[in-house]
């Protein structure tokens, strides 16, 4: 009975379901496994980078991306429906900057992503998005900001949160190790602990990608300043090098 309805993405089942939903969040949990973190001065996001031949051009494969100078987003699930994603966020951003001379809150932008996929679960012809995302930013008068956003077009702020093929094991370790007043540096160290204990192989700054949103990163900060403007913040976003990486995986 129930499979007359799976093939029908705007056919509620009897139960209240949507079945091609619950088909893309399938896609979504075969997905390698990504996490977030709030900290009380900033966002980490992170994931796994695995690739399906060793032929492949590894450093050309990207998880985690920039959206806007103080927003990045990372993804589990199917790659091609991520970059149209992408794609449209960026367009979003730059038109709200265009017309009111910065970018979106964070919150704003991850609402245009949720419309945009909830759009794709309500016409004929067309299917759900086969992908969750993490979106982490910092808004000078919100501060951090860490949401999830999924098939569905549904999204929630989280402190702490993993998708994903692992992400039942993920929030279980989240749960017992993290603390209101987790600081960023501690942040990627938990970030890193957490995909070590399902990660499949060795773990290395080849294998893994992380994304780093700091409050202090603009000014007089550890990230990126705008050259000629004295102070003026600059990108609070920055997506960590193989080397840093390196040099935390040595320490845990």
């Amino acid at each position: 009975m129930s499979d007359r309805y799976s093939f029908s993405l705007t056919t509620f089942s009897p139960s209240g379901k949507l079945g091609q939903i619950d088909h893309a969040l399938a896609a979504v949990n075969a997905g390698v496994t990504s996490l977030g973190i709030k900290a009380t001065n900033g966002i980490v996001i992170a994931t796994e980078k695995k690739t399906t031949s060793p032929l492949i051009e590894s450093q050309t494969l990207e998880k985690i991306t920039r959206i806007t100078p103080d927003i990045g987003i990372v993804y589990s699930g199917m790659g091609p429906d991520f970059r149209i994603l992408v794609d449209k966020a960026r367009k979003q951003a730059h038109q709200y900057k265009n017309i009111y001379g910065e970018y979106p809150p964070t919150r704003m932008l991850v609402q245009d992503i949720a419309s945009t996929m909830q759009g794709a679960t309500q016409s004929g012809g067309v299917r759900p998005f086969g992908v969750s995302l993490l979106v982490a930013g910092y808004d000078d008068n919100q501060g951090p900001a860490l949401y999830q956003i999924d098939p569905s077009g549904s999204y929630f702020p989280w402190k702490a949160t993993a998708i994903g093929k692992g992400s039942t094991s993920a929030k279980t370790f989240l749960e017992k190790r993290y603390t209101e007043n987790l600081e960023i540096e501690d942040a990627i160290y938990m970030a890193l602990m957490t995909l070590k204990e399902g990660f499949e192989g060795e773990m290395t700054e080849e294998t893994v990608e992380v994304g780093v949103v700091r409050d202090d990163a603009g000014l007089n900060g550890e990230g990126l300043t705008i050259v000629g403007w004295e102070g003026k913040k600059g990108p609070k976003w920055n997506k960590l090098s193989k080397e840093e990486v390196r040099d935390y995986l040595d320490q845990i």
